[in-house]
């Protein structure tokens, strides 16, 4: 009796110490392997769901199938389960064996004549899984019905009762903390996005989606590439990814790949050294090290040139450059956003963009949506520039009447953002201060219109024809007609040429800076 108390004092302490289930359950067969001397022993679990049995310990050990359907009854666990009692098998006993797993379950135990299947339960009954145990001759009457055989039991399904109790509460505060995570960066992302909306003006749901993919790529270090049409408002998603990144306090560098020709935007990007070249009699510190801490913003990245692109993607690569003459190499640890109208993938297609380059800046793609394609935003666009206007200017209109709102949700605005921008603030210079905006103070180019093929497959995709020339009756501002009519002649010939930039300079005389710089001064749509 004394020896038996021992026995069971040290079976106890061992099963107690286990720290999980499968710990439990190594220790818990090789006792009873011990103990009661049978050949072998397993532990089967029942799933959570309650539709299956499994073991992990035959499946390491052998290809056995070690999953039982506990609705298949061609094995006797489903038997056993559903009776919540104990069964004794033979292998001469008739009863219908062939299941494969569990043929192979027999394989296993060196074709045991004898196996005793006993159901393991909680205190409260349930069924937590089955003891199996095998030997050559049948000794279960002698080994079942031994105290510390059933102590070995009760003691095994307490600690396993309590040992998924625990389990299920970690998962209870997983899902709970996973569950609050989520709620608290929805909520971030929800007063974030409305921050930002001050900037990114727009209810509508493409703007409000935008804002949240601003916010999220933000938080990450992955370069942006943000495409959409010129004067749609990607330099203001570039603020936005910089203001709202771990590098706000850093510097925001902007570079416009078109306005700088391709002679001295390698010595912008990369800097120079005293004596590097002929008129290089001082340093100069480059715009990638500039960026350093912070973000490089590269607008109109489709413009820049090939020999350039190479010495990017390198620089992309390992955040190494080196400045013209210098003889050793620096770092700068900058974010990079691009920017561009262009369909890049057009651009690779035709051999004017670097492929690998494609991929190495559009780890996270941002797409701003046309102006026409979201006339929800008109408003409060309008809105937005009359308070700016007050703002600058001191006084202006109170706001902008509906009758002016309906013609400007007609126009197509092929510029966009900034052609809505110019037109609302030439509205409050003619609109006397407290007054609303009216249709008439409206200057809307009469001749910008949407392609018939694309209007009827449903597409509002605009052209620009032509700014608008007033007659010369109505010229009182002579610069101002000189410009309009030079904007005139710039935006036909682009859309004579479809767009093709190269091809509108060289029939007009001009370098290809010089037409990119004038189609950013006059908002000239390259759609066309």
């Amino acid at each position: 009796m004394q020896k038996e108390l021992h026995t069971g004092i040290e079976l106890a302490v061992a099963l107690i110490r286990q720290g999980d289930l499968p710990s439990l359950f190594r220790e818990a067969t090789s006792q009873v392997e011990r103990l009661f001397a049978v050949d072998h022993c397993w532990l089967l679990e029942l799933e959570h769901s309650g539709r299956a049995l499994r073991c992990e310990a035959l499946a390491a050990v052998s290809s056995i199938e070690a999953t039982f359907d506990c609705r298949d009854f061609s094995h006797p666990f489903a038997h056993v389960l559903q009776q919540g009692q104990p069964r004794e098998l033979s292998r001469d006993a008739g009863y219908r064996l062939d299941h494969p797993g569990f043929q192979a379950l027999l394989e296993a135990s060196g074709k045991a004549d004898a196996l005793w299947l006993q159901p393991v339960c909680a205190e409260s009954g349930k069924v937590l899984g089955i003891l199996v145990m095998c030997h050559r001759t049948a000794v279960w009457p002698g080994i079942v019905s031994q105290p510390l055989f059933q102590g070995v039991l009760t003691l095994l399904a307490f600690q396993w009762a309590a040992e998924l109790q625990r389990n299920d509460q970690v998962w209870q505060r997983r899902l709970l903390k996973r569950s609050l995570d989520q709620l608290h960066s929805s909520e971030a992302i929800r007063s974030r996005s409305e921050q930002l909306a001050t900037t990114l003006v727009g209810g509508s749901v493409g703007m409000a989606d935008l804002r949240a993919q601003v916010i999220r790529a933000a938080g990450s270090q992955l370069s942006v590439l943000i495409q959409g049409e010129t004067g749609c408002g990607k330099d203001l998603v570039a603020k936005g990814l910089h203001q709202f990144s771990n590098r706000a306090d850093g510097p925001f560098v902007v570079v416009n790949c078109a306005a700088i020709p391709d002679s001295l935007l390698e010595n912008e990007l990369f800097g120079h050294t005293k004596g590097a070249f002929s008129g290089a009699d001082r340093a100069k510190q480059g715009l990638l090290a500039q960026a350093d801490g912070g973000t490089l913003f590269l607008d109109e990245i489709g413009d820049m040139p090939m020999s350039l692109q190479s010495k990017l993607l390198r620089v992309l690569e390992t955040r190494q450059f080196r400045p013209l003459g210098a003889q050793q190499e620096q770092h700068s640890d900058f974010r990079l956003v691009a920017a561009t109208h262009q369909p890049l993938q057009a651009c690779i297609r035709d051999g004017g963009f670097r492929r690998d380059l494609f991929y190495r800046l559009n780890q996270v793609p941002l797409t701003v949506t046309p102006l026409r394609e979201r006339s929800d935003d008109l408003e409060p666009l309008c809105r937005h520039f009359i308070r700016q206007y007050q703002q600058r200017e001191g006084q202006g209109p109170m706001g902008i009447s509906s009758q002016a709102l309906r013609v400007l949700a007609g126009h197509p605005f092929p510029g966009n953002v900034r052609e809505l921008r110019n037109v609302v603030e030439f509205a409050c210079l003619q609109t006397p201060a407290g007054d609303d905006i009216q249709p008439e103070t409206l200057w809307l180019d009469p001749l910008a219109v949407v392609e018939p093929d694309r209007a009827e497959a449903g597409q509002a995709t605009a052209v620009v024809v032509a700014p608008g020339v007033p007659p010369t009756r109505d010229i009182d501002n002579l610069r101002e007609a000189s410009q309009a009519f030079e904007a005139a002649v710039i935006t036909e010939r682009l859309r004579h040429y479809n767009g093709n930039r190269a091809q509108a300079a060289e029939s007009l005389g001009l370098p290809k800076r010089t037409l990119a710089h004038k189609c950013q001064k006059y908002n000239v749509s390259e759609a066309g």
